[in-house]
């Protein structure tokens, strides 16, 4: 099948080129994202394959269809950016990539829980000016703490069985599930982020998500709550928790993803001014971690990614179903 993969960057050409060799496919490596005005590059293929920031919606949809295209296959495993029902309507189908490394992006989230904390990151700067002092480096043992999840999925998992490594209290919210492991604590929503020192997000982005977290969640949370946010960025309200970081009620905030993140993530903007005032000012904190979607980061993810999307183009040029199919 002949493809074309939206949003390219260096690295999805090496591990689909790589995977492709047990597959076949025609791969056409477009660097822009796909939206309304650059479908059209994908005229003469049978499917696109798209990332996390491009815009699936129905007008894009209707120029993908209407050039022939009849598969959309994700790279990713949230889906928040596609017109399902437009899709459906146009006869193409979509498929994602629902777990690719489940453990990939939990162990990120507890890297930048560790590099909060214990405040790696400005040591390591302070050492390469030959500054050794210890001063205003301080951190908390994790061992003890209560840390709340949102979300129980393969992510939320798997980051709490880390968690429970650490020795600490892990509690969870999920409203569609019912049995967890023995070491998580269920319960509801208010609870979780009432009694959490440590909230680690990792839902999927939707009608019921969409700034979940915001200010009246801050108001019930501790003071010098530490949050982490690696699922999606809408699923937080970045207005309300810069207030609650002017205030103090947040102490630590660390996010992979961002609300705004399509004109910024997976660019080199350094030789540009950044004229988003919202990141500018989460970057001026000296509690807040930014990282630019890299949570899914590894090796062993990227070549599952590929993978499983080649394998849902074959499953689609073979005319066969499988549970990727949305």
């Amino acid at each position: 099948m002949k493809v074309a993969i939206f949003s390219t960057q260096s690295y999805d050409t090496q591990f689909f080129n790589e995977v492709n060799s047990g597959f076949g496919h025609e791969l056409v490596y477009l660097e822009p994202g796909l939206n309304a005005k650059t479908a059209v590059l994908a005229a003469d293929c049978n499917a696109v394959c798209v990332f996390v920031n491009d815009i699936v919606d129905e007008e894009t949809l209707t120029v993908l269809a209407a050039s022939g295209v009849h598969t959309l296959v994700l790279r990713c495993a949230g889906f928040n950016q596609v017109n399902l029902s437009a899709a459906k309507r146009l006869n193409i189908n979509v498929f994602r990539v629902p777990s690719y490394s489940p453990e990939a992006v939990a162990e990120h989230a507890v890297a930048m829980i560790l590099t909060l904390n214990r405040k790696t990151h400005k040591a390591y700067n302070r050492i390469r000016e030959g500054n050794f002092s210890l001063e205003r480096l301080i951190g908390f043992n994790l061992h003890g703490k209560k840390v709340g999840v949102i979300g129980l999925g393969q992510i939320g998992l798997a980051f709490a069985r880390i968690m429970q490594g650490f020795g600490t209290e892990v509690m969870a919210y999920d409203p569609v599930v019912t049995k967890v492991p023995s070491y998580i604590q269920l319960t509801d929503y208010d609870t979780l982020i009432s009694g959490a020192d440590l909230i680690s997000i990792h839902c999927p982005l939707n009608e019921f998500t969409r700034h979940l977290v915001d200010k009246e969640s801050f108001v019930k949370m501790k003071d010098g709550v530490m949050l982490i946010n690696t699922s999606r960025g809408a699923i937080l309200n970045s207005s309300d928790a810069i207030e609650a970081l002017k205030h103090g009620k947040l102490g630590y905030l660390g996010i992979d993803v961002y609300e705004q993140e399509d004109k910024l993530f997976f660019r080199d903007l350094s030789e540009s001014l950044i004229a988003d005032e919202q990141i500018l000012r989460l970057m001026s904190f000296p509690n807040v971690l930014i990282t630019a979607h890299q949570g899914f980061f590894t090796n062993e993810a990227l070549t599952e990614i590929a993978h499983t999307t080649l394998q849902n183009l074959s499953d689609a040029e073979n005319g066969a179903t499988n549970q990727n199919q949305l």
